[in-house]
């Protein structure tokens, strides 16, 4: 029997929701005010797109700049052989990409407390922060086209999920010039959101999803619509599921991907949170290559439901970490 008139209350945790929302809304909040006030991202040249970041300067380089632009973080220090072959593969691929991401170099004897944060376990190690949020890449040297094609999926998922599409780079800039103003987007989007949380509670998914991307189809930074795509999205997977049918293949069938991601679904709707992450991270564990990868993009769109501030998404990411390294 198929799931029907399925709201989320009740389903996720509402104060772990009502927290990524909060978080969500504040990177907005930071765009539109540097928009405001002409302080948006303007054209910038190559040279921007690589820095050297401290605690200090965390918070303003970083987590601000995160708002604007993906922000890899690359850990290294000055004794880390491994790390003198990473580093200029990462500089030379972030100028690759033209703006859409920006490259942070922290060096771990520097800045201790920054490593221990992010719980970093041996380097080089890298991480990205996107909208204010933290996400494990990778550990150690690894080869050109294996780092291109995680930034290729961080980029992806930038703009899909935060509306996030980098900075304007012009190689002639002048680095002492005004930046360009950015367009406040349209707005307000009330009756649209409405709509969408009345078609949640109906039962209505498929109207919910399509009302939340008219909303971010001219605002793709709004993140009350993002945050409830992502529910939405989810509710609307797990309608099509046979519970028993679908539990069934996922016990049976502890390597296989896809059982694996219908089963956390059904894990996350029914509030077993950890019991999905887990489920998520023990297949990444079994898995390699594509099917990983698609299983770790589930995990991390299943963070978005649940909220960046929850704990159990913070110790989620770290078993994620220790599981892809």
């Amino acid at each position: 029997m198929q799931p029907r008139n399925m709201s989320m209350s009740g389903v996720v945790d509402l104060a772990a929701v009502k927290a990524a929302q909060e978080a969500k809304a504040k990177a907005e909040q930071a765009r539109a005010e540097a928009a405001r006030q002409g302080g948006g991202p303007g054209a910038v040249s190559p040279a921007d797109l690589v820095i050297d970041v401290d605690e200090a300067g965390f918070e303003r380089d970083v987590l601000q700049r995160s708002t604007e632009v993906p922000v890899v973080i690359d850990f290294w220090a000055e004794w880390c052989e491994p790390c003198k072959q990473l580093s200029p593969v990462l500089e030379q691929l972030v100028v690759e990409y033209n703006g859409r991401l920006l490259l942070a170099k922290i060096d771990v004897d520097a800045n201790q407390m920054l490593m221990q944060q992010f719980g970093v376990q041996g380097i080089p190690a890298v991480f990205a922060v996107v909208a204010g949020q933290a996400l494990p890449l990778f550990q150690g040297a690894a080869g050109k086209e294996q780092i291109q094609q995680t930034l290729d999926q961080l980029v992806q998922v930038a703009e899909e999920r935060f509306g996030l599409t980098g900075l304007a780079v012009d190689p002639d800039a002048d680095p002492g010039a005004a930046p360009q103003p950015v367009a406040v987007p349209a707005g307000p989007y009330d009756a649209l959101l409405e709509a969408a949380v009345r078609a949640l509670d109906a039962g209505d998914f498929g109207g919910a999803v399509q009302a939340y991307r008219n909303v971010l189809s001219d605002d793709p930074g709004n993140s009350e619509a993002k945050l409830g795509l992502a529910q939405a999205e989810l509710l609307q997977r797990v309608q099509s599921l046979d519970p028993q049918q679908a539990r069934k293949e996922a016990a049976e069938k502890p390597g296989d991907a896809q059982a694996q991601i219908a089963a956390a679904d059904l894990d996350l709707v029914g509030g077993h949170v950890e019991d999905a992450f887990g489920r998520l991270i023990d297949t990444v564990r079994r898995t390699a290559g594509d099917e990983r990868d698609t299983v770790r993009i589930r995990l991390l769109e299943l963070f978005e439901v649940v909220g960046a501030d929850d704990p159990r998404v913070a110790a989620a990411r770290r078993a994620l970490s220790r599981a892809l390294f």
